[in-house]
């Protein structure tokens, strides 16, 4: 497998990231260098591990994975995405806006990472060593996710409170994606 095909492998998956961080840009206030590592680190580290996690379950378990993965990242994209919805109607002082911590964080990292666990599987189907692919995906998750969140910090300021909406939105929108592509 050529470098272009990793790269492109890789943008397409960093793309879920990239959405996501997008939001925390805009919603997490004040952003600080702590809440970009995290999430640009953890977005990374589990696109990283997801494609190896399939790559050693490889073709044995494909049924198995296949028939429930898309239902779990949409769930908690859609659950995620729903309390975002909630939360940009509700006073200020109410809203809890940093996906950066805890459950919100390990649940976007995994719902976004899903794609990578079938890539891991297609890999080892393919006979394809995994480290060096691995190691592309992750880096360019992570980067994608820094960009993300420094262009949802910049559109943050145009719109305001709103944006938590519509980021809610576009996580379900991620959610629903994912599924219909499995579904059809």
């Amino acid at each position: 497998m050529n470098n272009i095909t990793i790269f492109a492998i890789a943008v397409s998956l960093a793309m879920d990231a990239f959405a996501v961080s997008l939001v925390g840009g805009a919603t997490i206030h004040p952003l600080t260098g702590r809440h970009v590592f995290r999430l640009a680190f953890h977005f990374g580290l589990f696109q990283f591990l997801m494609p190896i996690i399939g790559w050693l379950a490889g073709t044995s378990v494909i049924d198995y994975i296949a028939a429930f993965d898309h239902w779990i990242a949409f769930g908690l994209l859609g659950l995620i995405g729903s309390k975002m919805i909630y939360e940009s109607f509700q006073p200020t002082s109410e809203i809890t806006k940093d996906i950066s911590r805890g459950c919100s964080l390990v649940g976007l990292s995994l719902a976004t990472s899903i794609d990578a666990l079938a890539i891991g599987i297609t890999l080892s189907a393919l006979r394809v060593e995994i480290w060096y692919p691995s190691v592309i995906i992750g880096l360019v998750a992570a980067g994608f996710s820094i960009a993300g969140i420094f262009i949802g910090r910049k559109g943050g300021r145009f719109l305001g409170k709103r944006f938590e909406l519509i980021g809610g939105l576009i996580l379900i929108g991620i959610g629903v994606k994912i599924l219909i592509e499995h579904l059809i």
